[in-house]
């Protein structure tokens, strides 16, 4: 099976956050959860302001420490993509795996809306749970609670899942998922797919014939914080730094 993993070129990014909203249109998020986040970050003062940014979507680790806190094994790793989910049928809300994750990419939305109005207060759901439900939601085909995909329940913890309803049902075999093919198109993260810019890239990691595998040999990959052994499957591209390849620990500098 792929082990899926995203390369994003910062040098490409231009901040304009379509990621953010592509993602929250097709997995039902609510306004202000942002699973494919953009990180803004200012220098100095007019005129002589700069401003940088940085797309932050969840790392999906190889060794991730969010598994490990999880007391009732809500957070897994699926064997098959190697991404990481939740099982909202066993999640308690605890927020012990928000607290573990060193890339604050885990969301807890039961509490003050973020924005003006509530939108599950707008769209209320129906039966004993009472799920929002927006007319914006994905179709109930795709969604599937055991992995954290659709409109969640009340009290648990949602996050990133690289599209899992998408790619799992992408030709096997296939090296890369990319907008530009029509035969991988309709697979590709709803992220990779709107991307102006052409920054971001998504493949298998264990296929040394993918694209994201050679961009990242050819151009100096480098994943966050290396240091808590977390081993994430997203690469950035920033012009230098350290290569770090797919299946090797990296080396440090002295």
């Amino acid at each position: 099976m792929a082990k899926w993993g995203m390369v994003i070129d910062l040098e490409t990014c231009t901040g304009c956050q379509a990621c953010t909203t592509a993602c929250a249109m097709e997995n039902s998020r609510l306004p202000g959860e942002n699973w494919q986040d953009v990180l803004f970050y200012s220098e100095g003062d007019y005129p002589h302001l700069n401003v940088s940014w940085l797309p932050r979507p969840c790392m999906q680790c190889e060794n991730p420490s969010c598994v490990s806190v999880c007391p009732t094994k809500a957070t897994f790793v699926d064997e098959g993509t190697g991404v990481v989910l939740v099982d909202w049928n066993k999640c308690i809300g605890c927020k012990y795996c928000m607290v573990a994750c060193p890339y604050g990419v885990r969301f807890y939305m039961d509490e003050a809306p973020v924005v003006e109005p509530d939108v599950k207060a707008a769209f209320p759901g129906e039966g004993r749970r009472q799920v929002w439900n927006p007319p914006f939601r994905m179709p109930d085909e795709y969604a599937d609670p055991s992995k954290g995909i659709g409109v969640q329940p009340k009290g648990v913890v949602s996050k990133c899942t690289f599209c899992h309803h998408k790619i799992t049902q992408a030709p096997e075999g296939v090296a890369d998922l990319d907008e530009d093919d029509p035969e991988t198109r309709e697979f590709t993260p709803a992220c990779v797919r709107v991307c102006a810019p052409k920054a971001r890239f998504f493949g298998d990691l264990d296929n040394p014939e993918s694209n994201v595998n050679r961009l990242i040999a050819d151009r100096g990959g480098v994943r966050l914080k290396e240091e808590t052994g977390n081993r994430p499957k997203v690469y950035y591209l920033s012009g230098g730094g350290s290569p770090v390849v797919p299946g090797q620990r990296s080396k440090r500098r002295s």
